[in-house]
């Protein structure tokens, strides 16, 4: 063979694994407990090792520096995330998607976006972090629809988090259950959003498509076995 035809044939194969590795209806792990190499720094090349530390097989954010938010490298529009997930006292997290990197704002501590702009799945210590509002618990999509029958384990033990969103019709899951069901565009949510903190900002879930991100919100929070699978 060739060179040329051999160093094609090579490319070939490598394009090939990056499709089979992004194919529809196939689990793909952004976090398998060692490799971060599908994640990176909101607006950053790399990932943002002074910010989260890989221990035990999870990710753990380090409070003692400032945010830096992870996003997915690649992007999705129709998806299934699963992860684990759990809080330090009075810990305070959240998963966004549909994340655009073109926010002009940064929130006052760090490398992060206006956490305003897009739909946001809560996690938090519900008993110890200071704000009681149900539409803001954990498993609630934050500030907008409170969870409904919500079985939360306590600080210090893992609980399974499951984002769902295709065409338009979204659920949250804790713990094996539905906590939260949503349709985007729907005049029920439309309502919600123009009652809420979210009302002024005209950008807010306006991006039908974009990364998946965690929030770094200052207190400790480990996250694993993140994994995705494209619906379309």
């Amino acid at each position: 063979m060739k060179k040329v035809a051999y160093t094609s044939f090579i490319a070939l194969i490598l394009l090939s694994g990056i499709a089979n590795a992004q194919a529809v209806g196939k689990w793909v792990y952004l976090f398998n407990g060692k490799s971060t190499a599908q994640l990176r720094g909101y607006k950053m090349d790399g990932f943002p090792a002074e910010a989260w530390k890989v221990e035990d097989g999870a990710l753990v954010t380090n409070p003692d520096v400032p945010n830096v938010d992870l996003v997915s490298k690649s992007t999705y529009t129709n998806f299934d995330l699963t992860f684990e997930w759990k809080m330090s006292k009075a810990g305070n997290s959240g998963v966004f998607y549909n994340v655009e990197e073109t926010s002009a704002h940064q929130s006052g501590n760090g490398n992060s976006p206006n956490w305003l702009d897009n739909f946001e799945m809560q996690l938090l210590d519900d008993i110890d972090f200071n704000d009681k509002e149900p539409k803001r618990s954990a498993g609630s999509l934050y500030d907008l629809i409170a969870p409904q029958n919500k079985i939360l384990k306590p600080v210090g033990q893992y609980n399974t988090g499951r984002l769902y969103v295709n065409k338009g019709h979204v659920e949250q899951w804790l713990n094996g259950v539905k906590v939260v069901e949503y349709e985007i565009g729907s005049k029920k949510l439309n309502d919600l959003i123009a009652a809420s903190k979210y009302k002024d900002n005209p950008k807010f879930a306006k991006a039908t498509s974009g990364h998946l991100m965690f929030q770094h919100h200052g207190q400790r929070i480990w996250l694993k076995n993140i994994r995705v699978k494209r619906l379309s």
